[in-house]
């Protein structure tokens, strides 16, 4: 790697370090280290969500998949924002609001207790074991890709580029907490916008233009044209279903519950929503132009079968000065951090709040809390590293297994919760067990009906237990109903 492009690198690194420290100079209690103080802006807000959400398979699970499938891939872009839309319409505000009536929530386990007056305890723990599971698989999906990244771009093993990166991602994080966490994604979100707005435009304009690309994609398959090429009705319902899984992601949905207001809601959709179009497109567009450039008429060579997810990194050293290369490269490092400090700041959350507080010291101190959750990070990031040692483990894999079972297990409950009256307590449950199994059963099957993406019967069934387990036990207590007519009525 050059010394300009190294420099960069480094620069970018300290900074977030810097951040860290710099949070945790405000991180007093739980609910700053989990949720913020619930001080966000409207456009932190928007784009600490946008950041966490996408990871690495944005700048190289996707163009990846592009690359190999040409705009087949369009399908994925179009089912997520149709998805994150209605999230963030129907979902944002009333979840801001409901979590602040059911005393004062601050993680999803939390609030599904509250919101339910469970005593048992049992949606708080079974929530928060369905959350450390799929965590582990989705953190290794993002240190995967930070050892690529660091891979191809220090020329190290895989296993010593995967202990690096995963040392710089949770240092900060068990420093700076949530304030940290979103801080850095605001930042990052802007540098994945710019580098997934740069690189296409830069490689197209190698290739002569957007005729000039199109016809070289054509050249090495006409199909790679064809958004219904290779891809059935099951096949484009498995791509679209990715929009289902915004309504059960707990690295997301937290953002709502840390914005200061339900009003800023409109402009943080706004912002998110434009954010996410340009962004999935771009990154479309990377691999898309990747099939000209480096399968076809271009004067790449072509990517060797199995490393299709560093098209991005490809270009970067390719066609850019080395000094801006560090800051494209720095936007992949930023996409896995933005997400992997999230998903560890939740799960420890889980381990702080969910199971050490209710379950074994109801009277820890806000510092003990704090304590025991940034021990959580650690933990949970020694299991995600231990399960991203296999090289082979592709990014978009990992990503849509972690992905489907969240939205399956907690989609449906999430929804339902704010919006219908009549739900209780054992039909949320049944439907977090049965969303989360039905994910995990199908995932494993294969052939015929079995590859329709696992997402889609976990959150029809899931939904559709909840309803009849509802329906068929005792209607929830006066006081319950009358939470949820105060947050209908409420204005936080």
């Amino acid at each position: 790697m050059e010394t300009a492009t190294l420099v960069t690198f480094i620069v970018y690194l300290v900074g977030m370090l810097l951040i860290g420290l710099f949070a945790y100079q405000l991180t007093n209690n739980l609910s700053d280290y989990v949720l913020g103080g619930r001080r966000l802006s409207g456009g932190v807000a928007a784009l600490s969500a946008g950041a966490s959400d996408m990871s690495s398979w944005l700048l190289l699970g996707l163009p990846g998949y592009a690359y190999v499938a040409g705009m087949e891939a369009i399908w994925i872009c179009v089912g997520l924002s149709i998805g994150a839309y209605l999230n963030w319409q129907f979902v944002a505000a009333r979840l801001r609001k409901y979590t602040e009536v059911a005393r004062d929530s601050i993680t999803i386990p939390d609030y599904l207790e509250n919101r339910f007056h469970d005593s048992s305890k049992m949606l708080r723990v079974i929530s928060a074991l369905v959350i450390l599971v799929f965590f582990a698989f989705y953190t290794s999906a993002g240190l995967v890709g930070g050892a690529r990244l660091f891979e191809a771009s220090f020329n190290l093993t895989y296993t010593n580029a995967l202990l690096i990166g995963a040392i710089v991602i949770i240092s900060y994080t068990f420093l700076g907490g949530f304030l940290a966490v979103s801080w850095t994604d605001f930042l990052q979100g802007i540098l994945m916008f710019l580098a997934l707005i740069v690189v296409p435009f830069v490689a197209i304009s190698e290739m002569g233009g957007w005729s000039e690309t199109v016809n070289a994609v054509g050249a090495v398959d006409p199909a790679h044209l064809d958004v219904f090429a290779g891809v059935g009705l099951m096949s484009i319902i498995s791509l679209m279903a990715w929009g289902l899984g915004y309504f059960g992601q707990p690295h997301i949905i937290t953002r709502f519950m840390a914005i200061r207001s339900s009003k800023e809601v409109p402009k943080a959709r706004f912002i998110g929503m434009t954010w996410m179009v340009l962004t999935l497109f771009g990154a479309i567009f990377t691999g898309f132009v990747g099939i000209a450039y480096f399968a076809g008429q271009g004067p790449g060579t072509p990517i060797a079968e199995g490393t299709e997810e560093t098209v991005f990194i490809l270009f970067t050293q390719l066609l850019f000065h080395p000094w801006v290369a560090g800051f494209l490269l720095a936007a992949i490092l930023a996409a896995i951090m933005s997400t992997i400090d999230s998903q560890l700041l939740v799960s420890s959350s889980a381990i702080a709040e969910d199971f050490y507080k209710a379950i074994l010291k109801k009277d820890a101190t806000e510092k003990e809390l704090v304590l025991i959750g940034r021990i959580g990070v650690l933990v949970i990031a020694l299991i995600a590293v231990l399960l991203a040692l296999n090289p082979d483990r592709t990014i978009l894999d990992l990503v849509a297994y972690a992905w489907g079972g969240f939205g399956a297990a907690f989609g449906p409950v999430i929804i339902l919760s704010l919006f219908w009256k009549r739900i209780t307590r054992d039909g949320a449950l049944a439907g977090i067990v049965v969303g989360f199994l039905t994910v995990v059963i199908w995932a494993n099957l294969s052939g015929g009906l079995f590859d329709l993406y696992e997402i889609v019967p976990g959150f029809v069934l899931g939904a559709i237990v909840i309803y009849v387990v509802s329906i068929l036990g005792k209607e929830p207590s006066k006081e319950i109903q009358d939470e949820f007519d105060k947050v209908r009525t409420s204005d936080i």
